[in-house]
């Protein structure tokens, strides 16, 4: 089975940032999936579930309804391994290109006095949220962009190396 592109990323290189995941095609559109990392994966712990989860309400709805591009999302999730979101936009954007959006995104979910949709008619886990600890962690990476603006390792994902085998497959593939 081929390995999909986000496996193919070096995990024990990844530091927080944003990052180009991949772009499809579809007809005359694209859409682009942006990896927003915030913890380096097996290495720092992961963010709480109920914190991810409040994130999650917060951003989505920063992005929807009082973003710049809140007609080009797509998506906006958790990653299954707790270290980040994924963001799906329409078009093609570069990471560097995203700094501005995600960084009010979450100077917004910081500055957040409540959870929206944390009811139990709006949300299918009401009860699973964390709003103290999603301010912690989105100031935080507040924090951590602005002290990283400048640093092009946060807009570049670290690949690993696909060693290909004598009959052509790729080593993960073969």
């Amino acid at each position: 089975m081929k390995l999909i592109q986000s496996f193919s990323v070096d995990h024990t290189r990844i530091i927080p940032g944003i990052f180009t995941s991949r772009v499809d095609y579809l007809g005359e559109y694209s859409v682009t999936t942006y990896d927003i990392r915030l913890k380096r994966p097996n290495i720092e712990p992961v963010i709480d579930v109920a914190a991810m989860h409040s994130l999650e309400h917060i951003i989505a709805t920063y992005l929807r309804n009082d973003s710049p591009l809140k007609d080009d999302i797509v998506y906006w999730g958790p990653m299954g391994c707790l270290t980040g979101f994924y963001l799906i936009l329409k078009g093609n954007r570069s990471s560097k290109e995203l700094y501005d959006l995600i960084f009010s995104a979450f100077k917004y979910a910081k500055e957040a006095i409540e959870v929206p949709g944390a009811t139990k008619v709006n949300c299918g886990n009401y009860l699973m949220h964390n709003l103290d600890m999603a301010k912690y962690y989105a100031n935080e990476y507040v924090n951590y962009l602005e002290a990283n603006k400048d640093n092009e390792l946060i807009f570049e994902y670290p690949k690993t190396d696909r060693l290909v085998t004598e009959s052509g497959k790729h080593f993960f593939d073969s």
